[in-house]
């Protein structure tokens, strides 16, 4: 999955950033490829009003 930070982390509570900063992501929009497992998902799911997320297709599948 493809994270991108697209809001500023002014104002944030501190464990969300630390979320934030945990996937990778420093400053606004700076992009990550991550892996989809249910650890990051749930990180990514805490602070998703904060990122632009895009799924990848599955191997071997076209993206429509």
């Amino acid at each position: 999955m493809k994270i991108t930070l697209r809001r500023s982390l002014i104002g944030v509570p501190k464990d969300q950033r630390a979320t934030v900063y945990a996937l990778g992501l420093k400053k606004t929009g700076d992009t990550r490829e991550v892996a989809d497992t249910r650890d990051v998902a749930g990180m990514v799911n805490k602070v998703a009003y904060l990122l632009t997320i895009e799924e990848k297709a599955p191997e071997g599948q076209a993206q429509t």
